[in-house]
């Protein structure tokens, strides 16, 4: 077997790996709340193993090694997911849209929730992977940062478009191109994560926080503002605020949005940085405006209708959970079909009602009606097009800016 030099993970790695699962949306239920991206997704108990042995770095580019599908003969596949992330009968007997894909195309789905967090996850089934074996896996859902290093490895198999037509065809605009599987030749998107600016409008004095600039600059917010512990979401939505694209920026413009939050910290115009804790200060009104994560606004307002949430201008930041394929999975054909009956678009709406999160699959909103109007017309589910055309995501990183990144703002946030 090929050996692999270590890629070893630094003090700052670790300490976003600690703030996310202890506070952070690593930490959170998949139903209400949302999981970390990047390494702020790792557990701790996941960092002995990485840190002993590392995260292999890549083997080569391009399309990841060839397996014998045996989906012709063998009307199955095996799908690992998160909890709480399909569709469940109100007796929790049964998962409807898996039944109705079953029935119609004779294909049995082994439906395993065994994602807790993406490197624990990984550190199961990277052994196999790093020998060339079968993962006893044939479809798995994964972060989009743990997404690209997957294929980065040549870990994930390329799919057939020709199993895909639903997918290639509603698959939304905002989720087509991430910079780490161009034209989504390895991967889609199961949800989308996206990041947002929430208020409580009665802490407010009913007026309207709709930017960062807002967040840290207006006197009547000072001390009742918060952003995230997830440095993703905080410097990517600063660097948007600062006409930056956090797909593209430099080191220097890292610097410079870290300077402008520093100011914030320096004048006590930010209160503090949170994990999904804001959610009750928020909601008490101790905090009058934060960033948030969408599924916690809609949590939030079903109980408090003075929680409010804004667009920035500007642009916000959106993450995504993917489906993949892992090398010498052995009924390829089969999870492509999968993937591809979450596409049709009565499907996508039923699991987007469940969920609640940001459905990925374009012209789903008449079906999602049928089902609940209220959600077809909330767009932290179904963003409308003005709102997808301000979704950025935040560019994938190398190790060595992974580290730089993450000591700078950890002495930002005193963690």
């Amino acid at each position: 077997m090929e050996q692999y030099e270590p890629e070893s993970l630094s003090a700052a790695q670790l300490a976003a790996m600690r703030r996310s699962m202890t506070s952070g949306r690593g930490a959170l239920s998949r139903r209400s709340m949302l999981r970390a991206g990047g390494v702020g997704a790792l557990t701790v108990g996941g960092l002995a193993g990485l840190s002993a042995c590392g995260i292999p770095p890549a083997k080569r580019e391009g399309q990841g090694p060839a397996s014998t599908d045996v989906s012709a003969k063998e009307k199955s596949l095996a799908f690992s997911n998160w909890t709480e992330y399909m569709d469940i009968s109100e007796d929790e007997k049964s998962r409807p849209t898996l039944e109705a894909f079953t029935k119609r195309t004779g294909i049995k789905v082994k439906y395993t929730e065994d994602i807790n967090d993406n490197v624990e996850f990984f550190g199961k089934i990277k052994p196999q992977l790093a020998a060339g074996q079968d993962t006893g896996r044939d479809l798995i859902c994964v972060t989009d940062w743990l997404a690209a290093r997957m294929i980065r490895l040549g870990w994930a198999q390329k799919l057939d478009p020709s199993n895909l037509p639903n997918a290639y065809a509603n698959l939304s605009a905002q989720f087509r191109r991430p910079d780490w599987d161009p034209g989504r030749a390895y991967s889609y998107p199961w949800t989308g994560i996206s990041t947002v600016i929430a208020y409580n409008s009665k802490a407010t004095g009913g007026k309207k926080v709709d930017s960062v600039t807002q967040l840290l600059d207006d006197p009547s917010l000072k001390g009742r503002v918060g952003f995230l512990t997830e440095m993703r979401d905080t410097v990517g939505m600063t660097l948007l605020d600062m006409g930056k694209d956090p797909g593209k920026f430099t080191d220097a413009e890292y610097d410079e949005a870290i300077g402008r939050l520093q100011k914030g910290v320096d004048k006590k115009q930010i209160r503090r940085f949170t994990g999904n804790d804001y959610t009750s200060d928020l909601d008490k009104g101790d905090l009058a405006a934060c960033l948030a994560w969408a599924g916690d606004v809609i949590q939030l307002q079903a109980d408090n209708p003075d929680i409010k949430f804004a667009i920035p201008s500007a642009g916000y930041i959106t993450s995504s959970d993917n489906l993949l394929v892992p090398a010498q999975a052995k009924h390829k054909t089969n999870a492509e079909r999968l993937i591809d009956h979450y596409y049709e678009l009565p499907v996508a709406a039923q699991l987007a009602a469940y969920i609640n999160y940001v459905c990925p699959v374009d012209g789903v909103k008449d079906e999602l009606a049928k089902i609940d109007p209220e959600l077809a017309n909330n767009t932290l589910i179904l963003p409308d097009k003005a709102m997808a055309k301000k979704s950025r995501a935040f560019r994938s990183l190398t190790s060595a800016e992974e580290t730089a990144y993450e000591e700078k703002f950890a002495k930002l946030i005193g963690a």
